[in-house]
This record gives structure tokens, sequence and C-alpha cells, in this order.
């Protein structure tokens, strides 16, 4: 049962957060600083060499997935380089290449393999992992090592992974950002959503309620927006138990009935209806927008005008119009939404929490 009175009550919430997530979960401003560093004394700038032929995402279990899903949507379908996405490495990989990869599992036998075959044919390895275990052990000597260097637990750990990747897509060329603005922002939202500041004007607690109520779907409205949007999705069943529909809007939209269920939702027409006759009256969409640019905007305004019942999911304008920046927002809003949820419901600090250890 949700104990949403939590929420306005900072006393209580330090209470129940005995662990600590709260906080653990605002340090996503200290995980990019430090991710830079570790960038900067493992010289990826030696990446800059010689064009790849191609960049290889390896993904393993937790936040690799989607972060590897949002760096390769921010390189857009413009780069000069294929971004080829792979849970081990593939066959043809060789010395011309660059290989990137995460796990928070030091004994990834799958990983271990993988970096080991990448080093041995010549690929540049850049490995964000801890530097223990057979993973790292696989690219000792050879892979380019970025341990994690502020300890949260693994399912909190996006900002790390994240710039990470954007350190090494930066250091050839593919992608720029700046690291201090993006550690900024992280920092600002981690401030907004502070214990302290009430439902009202947190964007973590309000987004949190609204998850609460219905089963949520979870909708990206571009290719960004729904690398987001299954961040959120693994954070919500990580933190609060919850279980999420991710999709891009136009593969969402295609799905007529569902699509039309949702639409129906909170309508005029179905006010007085009852509920269990409804359809889609369970369900809450929420339209995830990191909308950067006019078409973004165009393109928002048409899918809440489909859906006038929906949530809007953004990071608003004070963030600026980067999408790498507004991101990496959104999905610090997801985390820090979704540690309120579960410590509202109950999910968390409890039987299944030890597997989430700290690093």
């Amino acid at each position: 049962m949700l104990d949403d009175s939590l929420f306005d009550d900072p006393a209580r919430l330090a209470d129940v957060d005995s662990g600590g997530l709260l906080r653990l979960a605002a340090l996503s401003g200290a995980q990019v600083r430090a991710a830079v560093e570790s960038a900067g004394e493992a010289d990826l700038a030696e990446l800059a060499d010689g064009r790849p032929r191609a960049v290889v995402l390896l993904v393993r279990p937790g936040v690799g997935p989607a972060v590897c899903s949002l760096l390769a949507a921010l390189a857009g379908p413009r780069c000069p380089v294929p971004l080829v996405i792979a849970e081990s490495v593939p066959a043809w990989v060789g010395a011309l290449d660059v290989v990137f990869a995460h796990t928070d599992d030091v004994g990834d036998v799958l990983l271990a393999e993988s970096v080991s075959v990448a080093c041995r044919r010549g690929a540049s390895v850049v490995l964000a992992a801890p530097a223990d275990g057979p993973v790292a052990a696989a690219g000792a000597g050879r892979a380019k090592l970025l341990p994690p260097r502020i300890p949260v637990p693994p399912a909190l750990s996006f900002a790390h992974v994240f710039a990470a990747g954007l350190s090494m897509l930066g250091a050839l060329g593919l992608l720029s950002f700046d690291a201090e603005n993006l550690a900024d922002v992280l920092d600002k939202e981690a401030e907004r959503a502070h214990p302290s500041h009430e439902s009202l004007v947190n964007p973590a607690k309000s987004l949190a309620l609204r998850l609460a109520d219905r089963a949520p779907l979870l909708w990206g409205l571009d290719p960004v927006s729904t690398a987001v949007a299954a961040h959120g999705a693994f954070a919500l069943g990580c933190h609060a138990g919850v279980a999420c529909g991710v999709a891009d809007y136009p593969q969402a939209a295609t799905e007529r009935a569902l699509h039309r269920a949702a639409a129906a939702v909170g309508s005029e027409a179905d006010l007085f209806a009852d509920p269990e006759d409804t359809p889609g009256a369970l369900l809450r969409v929420f339209l995830v927008s990191a909308r950067y640019d006019a078409r973004g905007e165009a393109f928002e305004r048409a899918a809440t005008r489909d859906l006038p019942s929906a949530d809007l999911v953004t990071p608003g304008e004070s963030v600026g119009d980067d999408p790498v920046l507004r991101s990496a927002a959104l999905a610090a809003r997801f985390d820090l939404a979704a540690v309120y949820l579960g410590l509202a419901a109950g999910t968390l600090n409890g039987p299944g929490w030890p597997a989430m250890a700290v690093h």
C-alpha cells in the first residue's frame, strides 16, 4: 500500500530511508565529474588518432542497455561512424574498431570473454566497470578502464555510465558535451527533488505520485526520449516494483486498441462512467519528451492533442535545448521518483535490496 503522506514529511522520509537512497540518488552530478576525471586519467584522447570503422556498444544487464540506446540516439542517424549495440563482441571486430562496455557484475563471464577477444584483435576498448574481477582482468593493460568512484548502488549508476560513454564518443569527435554543465544540470535536478520540498514544487515527488495510481505506459516522443523512458522503466522496476510498458510514440500509435483506450481515459465523455467498464481506466500514459528543437515541439503538441489526458514529462525550459542535458535531467528525475515511490510503497530496504549493494 502506498503511503503518499510520507512524501511531505521529511522527518518520516529520513527514518524510512535508512539506507540513504535519496542522498545517493542525488549524486548524479558527482558521478559525472568523477567519470570525466577517470576518462582524463585513462587518456581517452588517444582514441582520436583516427576515425574508427565502427563503435560497438556492449550491453549487459543493468543500466547499460538504456544508456547505450541513449548514446546511439544522441549520436543520431547522421553519425559518420556506425554505432552497433550488441550483447557480445561481433565476430568482425578488429583493430579499426572501438568497443565500449559497462557492467556492475565483476564476474560477468560473457563480457570478460568479449573484452578479451576485442583486446586480442587489437580493438580499442573502453570499460566502465569496477577495477577488480575477471572483467577488468580481461582488459588489463589493454583496455581503458573507467571505474566508478562515487559509491552508489548499481541501479543508480546511470550518470557514471552515461558520462563514460559520452567521454568516449567525445574523444572520437562523434558527440560533443560540456561535462561541467551536465554535472550542474544534474545537481540542480537533485536540488529541486530535495526531500524538504513539497510535492507541488518537487518534480520527482510529483512524478512519483502520478506513477502510483495507475499502470504506467511510458511512450517516448523521439528516439532520445524513448531511451530515457526505457531507463525510467528500469528504475521503477528496481526501486518501486512497478511494471511499465515502454514504446516510442509512433509504434504505440499503431497499437490502435491500446491507443484508443489510453485516449479515452479522463475524457469528459467518460467522466461519470463506471471505471470497470471504461477501456484503459487503469492505465496512465506518460509522454516522455526531451524536446530540444522545433520539430520535437511540433510532435509534442500533436501527441498531447491526440492524448489530452496523458501526462507530459519534460525536463522544463530551464535546462536549455541541449539534448544531452535534457535527457540526463529526465533520467535523473525518474531515478529520484522511483526511489520516492519505493520508499512510500515499502518496496525498498526489503528482502531484495541486499542484491543491489553499493559497489
